[in-house]
Protein backbone atom coordinates (compact mmCIF):
# COMPACT_ATOMS: atom_id res chain seq x y z
CA UNK A 1 0.00 0.00 0.00
CA UNK A 2 1.14 3.53 -0.83
CA UNK A 3 -0.13 6.82 0.60
CA UNK A 4 1.00 10.15 -0.80
CA UNK A 5 0.44 13.60 0.67
CA UNK A 6 0.50 16.54 -1.73
CA UNK A 7 -0.02 20.20 -0.81
CA UNK A 8 -2.29 22.75 -2.43
CA UNK A 9 -0.84 25.97 -3.77
CA UNK A 10 -1.55 29.66 -3.35
CA UNK A 11 -0.55 31.77 -6.34
CA UNK A 12 0.08 35.47 -5.70
CA UNK A 13 1.52 36.99 -8.88
CA UNK A 14 1.96 36.06 -12.53
CA UNK A 15 -1.01 33.74 -13.00
CA UNK A 16 -1.85 33.48 -16.69
CA UNK A 17 1.76 33.98 -17.79
CA UNK A 18 2.27 30.25 -17.11
CA UNK A 19 0.10 29.41 -20.12
CA UNK A 20 2.28 27.76 -22.75
CA UNK A 21 0.69 29.83 -25.52
CA UNK A 22 1.89 32.97 -23.69
CA UNK A 23 5.29 32.12 -22.20
CA UNK A 24 6.72 30.43 -25.31
CA UNK A 25 6.57 33.86 -26.96
CA UNK A 26 6.79 36.38 -24.11
CA UNK A 27 8.26 34.49 -21.16
CA UNK A 28 6.45 34.29 -17.86
CA UNK A 29 6.86 33.97 -14.11
CA UNK A 30 4.75 33.08 -11.09
CA UNK A 31 5.26 33.84 -7.42
CA UNK A 32 3.49 31.20 -5.33
CA UNK A 33 3.64 29.03 -2.24
CA UNK A 34 2.27 25.74 -1.07
CA UNK A 35 0.54 25.62 2.31
CA UNK A 36 -0.52 23.11 4.94
CA UNK A 37 -3.69 21.80 3.30
CA UNK A 38 -3.28 18.57 1.39
CA UNK A 39 -4.77 15.87 -0.76
CA UNK A 40 -4.07 12.22 0.01
CA UNK A 41 -3.91 9.42 -2.54
CA UNK A 42 -4.01 5.84 -1.30
CA UNK A 43 -3.12 3.14 -3.84
CA UNK A 44 -2.76 -0.61 -3.56
CA UNK A 45 -3.27 -3.59 -5.80
CA UNK A 46 -6.82 -4.89 -5.65
CA UNK A 47 -7.08 -8.51 -4.46
CA UNK A 48 -8.57 -10.79 -7.11
CA UNK A 49 -11.73 -11.68 -5.23
CA UNK A 50 -14.12 -9.43 -7.11
CA UNK A 51 -15.90 -9.35 -10.45
CA UNK A 52 -14.13 -6.04 -11.20
CA UNK A 53 -10.38 -5.40 -11.45
CA UNK A 54 -10.10 -1.73 -10.51
CA UNK A 55 -11.88 0.28 -7.83
CA UNK A 56 -11.65 4.07 -7.61
CA UNK A 57 -13.07 6.23 -4.86
CA UNK A 58 -13.08 10.03 -5.19
CA UNK A 59 -16.26 12.14 -5.32
CA UNK A 60 -17.88 9.00 -6.70
CA UNK A 61 -16.99 5.31 -6.84
CA UNK A 62 -16.01 3.46 -9.99
CA UNK A 63 -15.62 -0.30 -10.32
CA UNK A 64 -14.45 -1.44 -13.74
CA UNK A 65 -12.91 -4.45 -15.44
CA UNK A 66 -11.07 -2.47 -18.11
CA UNK A 67 -8.92 0.66 -17.77
CA UNK A 68 -10.52 2.18 -20.87
CA UNK A 69 -13.87 2.10 -19.06
CA UNK A 70 -12.71 4.49 -16.33
CA UNK A 71 -14.71 7.71 -16.45
CA UNK A 72 -12.19 9.91 -14.61
CA UNK A 73 -9.92 11.17 -17.41
CA UNK A 74 -6.81 11.84 -15.29
CA UNK A 75 -6.92 8.43 -13.60
CA UNK A 76 -7.65 6.63 -16.88
CA UNK A 77 -4.82 8.34 -18.75
CA UNK A 78 -2.34 8.05 -15.88
CA UNK A 79 -2.98 4.32 -15.55
CA UNK A 80 -2.46 3.86 -19.27
CA UNK A 81 0.64 6.05 -19.29
CA UNK A 82 2.32 4.10 -16.48
CA UNK A 83 0.77 0.72 -17.38
CA UNK A 84 -1.11 0.31 -14.10
CA UNK A 85 -3.55 -2.56 -13.59
CA UNK A 86 -5.75 -4.01 -10.87
CA UNK A 87 -5.58 -1.19 -8.34
CA UNK A 88 -7.71 0.29 -5.62
CA UNK A 89 -7.31 4.08 -5.42
CA UNK A 90 -8.89 6.42 -2.90
CA UNK A 91 -8.66 10.20 -2.82
CA UNK A 92 -9.45 12.59 0.00
CA UNK A 93 -8.54 16.18 0.69
CA UNK A 94 -8.53 18.89 3.34
CA UNK A 95 -10.26 21.40 1.04
CA UNK A 96 -12.85 21.04 -1.73
CA UNK A 97 -12.01 20.49 -5.39
CA UNK A 98 -12.58 23.11 -8.07
CA UNK A 99 -11.80 25.93 -5.65
CA UNK A 100 -8.81 27.72 -7.16
CA UNK A 101 -6.04 25.98 -5.22
CA UNK A 102 -4.72 23.73 -7.98
CA UNK A 103 -6.49 20.73 -6.47
CA UNK A 104 -6.71 18.74 -9.70
CA UNK A 105 -2.99 19.17 -10.33
CA UNK A 106 -2.12 18.26 -6.74
CA UNK A 107 -4.14 15.10 -7.26
CA UNK A 108 -2.36 14.38 -10.54
CA UNK A 109 1.06 14.81 -8.93
CA UNK A 110 0.13 12.76 -5.87
CA UNK A 111 -1.37 9.99 -8.01
CA UNK A 112 1.72 9.71 -10.22
CA UNK A 113 3.94 9.69 -7.14
CA UNK A 114 1.86 6.84 -5.70
CA UNK A 115 1.89 4.88 -8.95
CA UNK A 116 5.68 5.06 -9.21
CA UNK A 117 6.05 4.01 -5.57
CA UNK A 118 3.68 1.09 -6.09
CA UNK A 119 5.95 -0.05 -8.92
CA UNK A 120 8.96 0.29 -6.61
CA UNK A 121 10.39 3.16 -8.65
CA UNK A 122 11.54 6.61 -7.53
CA UNK A 123 10.40 9.69 -9.43
CA UNK A 124 12.01 13.02 -8.57
CA UNK A 125 10.06 16.26 -8.27
CA UNK A 126 10.81 17.51 -11.78
CA UNK A 127 9.78 14.20 -13.33
CA UNK A 128 6.50 14.26 -11.41
CA UNK A 129 5.81 17.88 -12.40
CA UNK A 130 6.66 17.24 -16.07
CA UNK A 131 4.51 14.14 -16.28
CA UNK A 132 1.58 15.78 -14.46
CA UNK A 133 1.72 18.65 -16.98
CA UNK A 134 1.76 16.13 -19.84
CA UNK A 135 -1.09 14.19 -18.25
CA UNK A 136 -3.40 17.16 -17.76
CA UNK A 137 -2.52 19.39 -20.69
CA UNK A 138 -1.80 16.80 -23.40
CA UNK A 139 -3.40 13.46 -22.57
CA UNK A 140 -6.52 14.95 -20.94
CA UNK A 141 -6.47 18.00 -23.25
CA UNK A 142 -7.44 20.35 -20.40
CA UNK A 143 -6.86 24.07 -20.79
CA UNK A 144 -4.60 25.73 -18.24
CA UNK A 145 -1.07 26.63 -17.28
CA UNK A 146 1.89 24.80 -15.80
CA UNK A 147 2.30 26.41 -12.38
CA UNK A 148 -0.01 24.13 -10.37
CA UNK A 149 1.76 20.88 -11.18
CA UNK A 150 5.18 22.41 -10.50
CA UNK A 151 4.15 23.97 -7.18
CA UNK A 152 2.48 20.79 -5.94
CA UNK A 153 5.50 18.70 -6.81
CA UNK A 154 8.32 20.97 -5.56
CA UNK A 155 6.55 22.66 -2.64
CA UNK A 156 7.72 25.79 -0.86
CA UNK A 157 7.66 29.52 -1.59
CA UNK A 158 9.04 29.89 -5.11
CA UNK A 159 9.45 32.04 -8.14
CA UNK A 160 8.80 29.83 -11.16
CA UNK A 161 10.18 31.23 -14.43
CA UNK A 162 8.82 30.11 -17.80
CA UNK A 163 10.48 30.48 -21.19
CA UNK A 164 10.74 28.81 -24.60
CA UNK A 165 12.92 26.07 -23.09
CA UNK A 166 10.54 25.21 -20.23
CA UNK A 167 10.74 26.34 -16.62
CA UNK A 168 13.00 26.77 -13.60
CA UNK A 169 12.06 26.78 -9.92
CA UNK A 170 13.83 29.35 -7.75
CA UNK A 171 13.13 29.40 -3.99
CA UNK A 172 12.42 32.90 -2.68
CA UNK A 173 15.15 33.76 -0.19
CA UNK A 174 13.42 35.45 2.73
CA UNK A 175 14.20 35.50 6.44
CA UNK A 176 12.08 33.22 8.64
CA UNK A 177 10.82 36.26 10.57
CA UNK A 178 9.71 38.12 7.43
CA UNK A 179 8.14 34.98 6.00
CA UNK A 180 6.17 34.45 9.21
CA UNK A 181 5.07 38.09 9.16
CA UNK A 182 3.78 37.63 5.61
CA UNK A 183 1.97 34.43 6.60
CA UNK A 184 0.41 36.19 9.59
CA UNK A 185 -0.80 39.05 7.37
CA UNK A 186 -2.66 36.79 4.94
CA UNK A 187 -6.27 35.77 5.56
CA UNK A 188 -8.14 33.25 3.44
CA UNK A 189 -11.91 32.85 3.09
CA UNK A 190 -14.00 30.32 1.17
CA UNK A 191 -16.58 31.97 -1.07
CA UNK A 192 -18.58 28.76 -1.39
CA UNK A 193 -18.46 28.78 -5.16
CA UNK A 194 -16.64 26.06 -7.06
CA UNK A 195 -15.91 25.67 -10.75
CA UNK A 196 -13.72 23.79 -13.23
CA UNK A 197 -10.52 25.75 -13.87
CA UNK A 198 -10.24 24.47 -17.45
CA UNK A 199 -13.73 25.78 -18.23
CA UNK A 200 -12.84 29.20 -16.83
CA UNK A 201 -9.60 29.26 -18.81
CA UNK A 202 -11.46 28.47 -22.00
CA UNK A 203 -14.07 31.14 -21.30
CA UNK A 204 -11.41 33.74 -20.61
CA UNK A 205 -9.26 32.74 -23.60
CA UNK A 206 -6.13 34.01 -21.89
CA UNK A 207 -4.11 33.60 -25.05
CA UNK A 208 -6.08 36.27 -26.89
CA UNK A 209 -4.01 39.13 -28.27
CA UNK A 210 -6.04 41.81 -26.48
CA UNK A 211 -5.00 40.38 -23.08
CA UNK A 212 -1.26 40.58 -23.77
CA UNK A 213 -0.78 44.06 -22.28
CA UNK A 214 -2.41 43.05 -18.98
CA UNK A 215 -0.45 39.79 -18.82
CA UNK A 216 2.83 41.57 -19.52
CA UNK A 217 2.16 43.97 -16.65
CA UNK A 218 1.21 41.05 -14.39
CA UNK A 219 4.51 39.43 -15.41
CA UNK A 220 6.45 42.58 -14.39
CA UNK A 221 4.68 42.67 -11.02
CA UNK A 222 6.39 39.36 -10.12
CA UNK A 223 9.71 41.24 -9.98
CA UNK A 224 8.20 44.01 -7.84
CA UNK A 225 6.60 41.58 -5.40
CA UNK A 226 9.76 39.48 -5.09
CA UNK A 227 11.79 42.62 -4.28
CA UNK A 228 9.33 43.52 -1.53
CA UNK A 229 9.83 40.10 0.03
CA UNK A 230 13.60 39.83 -0.30
CA UNK A 231 14.56 43.42 0.60
CA UNK A 232 14.35 43.57 4.37
CA UNK A 233 14.21 47.37 4.19
CA UNK A 234 11.12 47.32 1.98
CA UNK A 235 7.66 47.88 3.42
CA UNK A 236 6.01 44.46 3.52
CA UNK A 237 2.61 46.14 3.26
CA UNK A 238 3.51 46.92 -0.35
CA UNK A 239 2.97 43.20 -1.03
CA UNK A 240 -0.71 43.72 -0.17
CA UNK A 241 -0.95 46.83 -2.34
CA UNK A 242 0.60 44.94 -5.26
CA UNK A 243 -1.94 42.15 -4.74
CA UNK A 244 -4.70 44.70 -5.20
CA UNK A 245 -3.02 45.91 -8.40
CA UNK A 246 -2.58 42.43 -9.90
CA UNK A 247 -6.18 41.48 -9.02
CA UNK A 248 -7.50 44.51 -10.88
CA UNK A 249 -5.36 43.55 -13.88
CA UNK A 250 -6.52 39.95 -13.75
CA UNK A 251 -10.16 41.00 -13.75
CA UNK A 252 -9.50 42.57 -17.16
CA UNK A 253 -8.26 39.29 -18.68
CA UNK A 254 -11.66 37.63 -18.94
CA UNK A 255 -15.33 37.91 -18.11
CA UNK A 256 -15.28 34.65 -16.15
CA UNK A 257 -12.54 35.77 -13.71
CA UNK A 258 -14.92 37.48 -11.30
CA UNK A 259 -18.62 37.95 -10.62
CA UNK A 260 -20.70 40.69 -9.04
CA UNK A 261 -20.87 38.63 -5.83
CA UNK A 262 -17.09 38.16 -5.68
CA UNK A 263 -16.51 41.85 -6.43
CA UNK A 264 -18.83 42.75 -3.57
CA UNK A 265 -16.97 40.41 -1.19
CA UNK A 266 -13.63 41.87 -2.24
CA UNK A 267 -14.84 45.42 -1.70
CA UNK A 268 -16.19 44.44 1.69
CA UNK A 269 -12.79 43.09 2.71
CA UNK A 270 -10.85 46.13 1.55
CA UNK A 271 -13.35 48.50 3.17
CA UNK A 272 -12.69 46.71 6.48
CA UNK A 273 -8.94 47.25 6.24
CA UNK A 274 -7.42 44.73 3.80
CA UNK A 275 -4.69 46.43 1.74
CA UNK A 276 -5.31 44.08 -1.16
CA UNK A 277 -6.07 40.53 -2.12
CA UNK A 278 -7.19 38.31 -4.93
CA UNK A 279 -9.30 35.36 -5.87
CA UNK A 280 -7.08 32.29 -6.07
CA UNK A 281 -6.94 30.27 -9.27
CA UNK A 282 -8.38 30.88 -12.72
CA UNK A 283 -11.38 32.77 -11.34
CA UNK A 284 -15.09 32.33 -11.03
CA UNK A 285 -15.14 31.22 -7.40
CA UNK A 286 -13.26 29.43 -4.67
CA UNK A 287 -11.01 31.14 -2.12
CA UNK A 288 -10.32 34.81 -1.51
CA UNK A 289 -7.02 35.73 0.10
CA UNK A 290 -6.47 39.17 1.66
CA UNK A 291 -3.38 40.94 2.95
CA UNK A 292 -4.41 42.42 6.29
CA UNK A 293 -2.31 44.13 8.94
CA UNK A 294 -2.76 42.47 12.38
CA UNK A 295 -4.62 45.42 13.86
CA UNK A 296 -7.30 45.06 11.16
CA UNK A 297 -7.81 41.29 11.40
CA UNK A 298 -10.81 41.52 13.69
CA UNK A 299 -12.63 44.00 11.44
CA UNK A 300 -12.00 41.92 8.33
CA UNK A 301 -13.17 38.74 10.11
CA UNK A 302 -16.34 40.57 11.10
CA UNK A 303 -16.90 41.92 7.59
CA UNK A 304 -16.51 38.41 6.12
CA UNK A 305 -18.37 36.61 8.91
CA UNK A 306 -20.75 34.87 6.49
CA UNK A 307 -17.78 33.13 4.82
CA UNK A 308 -15.66 30.30 6.20
CA UNK A 309 -12.27 31.50 7.45
CA UNK A 310 -9.39 29.12 6.67
CA UNK A 311 -6.23 29.60 8.77
CA UNK A 312 -3.09 28.20 7.14
CA UNK A 313 0.69 28.06 7.29
CA UNK A 314 3.21 27.90 4.46
CA UNK A 315 4.80 24.50 3.84
CA UNK A 316 8.03 23.49 2.10
CA UNK A 317 7.89 19.78 1.30
CA UNK A 318 5.83 19.34 -1.84
CA UNK A 319 4.50 15.89 -2.64
CA UNK A 320 5.64 13.09 -0.34
CA UNK A 321 5.19 9.36 0.05
CA UNK A 322 4.11 9.16 3.69
CA UNK A 323 3.37 5.42 3.81
CA UNK A 324 5.22 2.79 1.80
CA UNK A 325 4.61 -0.92 1.92
CA UNK A 326 5.76 -2.51 -1.34
CA UNK A 327 3.64 -5.26 -2.83
CA UNK A 328 4.48 -8.19 -5.05
CA UNK A 329 2.35 -8.02 -8.17
CA UNK A 330 2.14 -10.66 -10.86
CA UNK A 331 0.22 -9.52 -13.95
CA UNK A 332 -2.61 -11.67 -15.18
CA UNK A 333 -1.66 -13.95 -18.01
CA UNK A 334 -4.00 -12.14 -20.40
CA UNK A 335 -2.42 -8.72 -19.74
Amino acid sequence: MIITKTPFRMSFFGGGTDMESFFREHGGAVLSTTFDKYCYVNVRHLPRFFDYSTELSYSTTERVTDVDSIAHPAIRNAMKMLDMHEIRLTYEADLPARSGLGTSSSFAVGMLNAFYALKGRYADKRKLADEAIHLERVLCDEAGGWQDQIAASFGGFNRINFNADGYEVLPVIISPERKKQLNDNLMMFFTGFTRFSAAVQQANNLGAADKTAQLMEMYRLVDDAEKVLTDRNADLDDFGRLLDHTWKLKRQTGSAVSTDSIDALYERGTAAGALGGKLLGAGGGGFLVFYVRPEDHRRVREAMKDLMYIPFEFENSGTQVIYYTPETYEPRVDE
